[in-house]
Formats: structure tokens, C-alpha cells, sequence
């Protein structure tokens, strides 16, 4: 198998993110932040001790063996996909206006976002 890396080409976007809609962050703020809290665990969790969610997802998916998921969490690992970069110094979860920024003006330059979007 083989992983290839975005990033390595120069695509600034975070990999994963969490979508909600706006009235839900100004409705329920603190949902919103225990959902996101409870998210960093997990992963910290997944990458401490894949196994209780590996038999999730294989139930989930049964597509996913042994092997794929092993292959899987030796590049999150071995990558820093989830506690690299950023995430090193500021913690899993970690998003920065630089960024975002990068993003922005990556979407603009290949025509994807008009340049007048507020990228904030």
C-alpha cells in the first residue's frame, strides 16, 4: 500500500476537520466544545491503543482488516497526521490563523475562492 501525502505538494489544508452550522456554535457553545474536546481524546486515545476502536470500525466496515488498519495507524504514526506539526508544540486539535490563511490563498490561486471571502 501507499500513502501520499498532499502537504508534500504543497496543499496547506488541515486533513480532518469537525463542520457544524453557525446556529448550533451560537446556540449550544458548550455541546460544541465538549464534542471537540471528547474528539481529541479519542484520537489520543486511537493512537495510544488502536484496538477498542479498531473493532469498531471493522464492525462498522468489515472492509477494514487487520492488516489495512495496522497500515493506517503506522503512517497517522509515522506521518504525524494527527499529533505532528502544530498539534507537536500546541496540542492535538490545534487550528491557527496562519494556517488557515495559507489555505485561503491556495483556494484563491487555483481560482477555487473568490479573493474577496473572508477566510476568518
Amino acid at each position: 500500500s501507499k500513502f501520499f501525502l498532499f502537504a508534500n505538494d504543497g496543499y496547506p489544508a488541515y486533513g480532518g476537520i469537525l463542520v457544524t452550522r453557525n446556529d448550533l456554535l451560537q446556540s449550544k457553545p458548550d455541546v460544541m466544545r465538549r464534542f471537540v474536546a471528547a474528539s481529541m481524546e479519542g484520537w489520543k486515545s486511537y493512537l495510544k491503543n488502536p484496538a477498542a476502536g479498531n473493532a469498531i470500525i471493522k464492525k462498522e466496515n468489515p472492509n477494514m482488516d487487520d492488516p489495512l488498519l495496522a497500515f493506517a495507524v503506522g503512517q497517522m504514526k509515522q506521518l504525524g497526521l494527527i499529533d505532528g506539526g502544530d498539534a507537536k508544540t500546541m496540542g492535538i486539535g490545534v487550528m491557527t490563523d496562519a494556517r488557515w490563511k495559507k489555505t485561503r490563498d491556495f483556494m484563491v490561486q487555483a481560482k477555487l475562492l473568490d479573493v474577496k471571502v473572508d477566510w476568518k
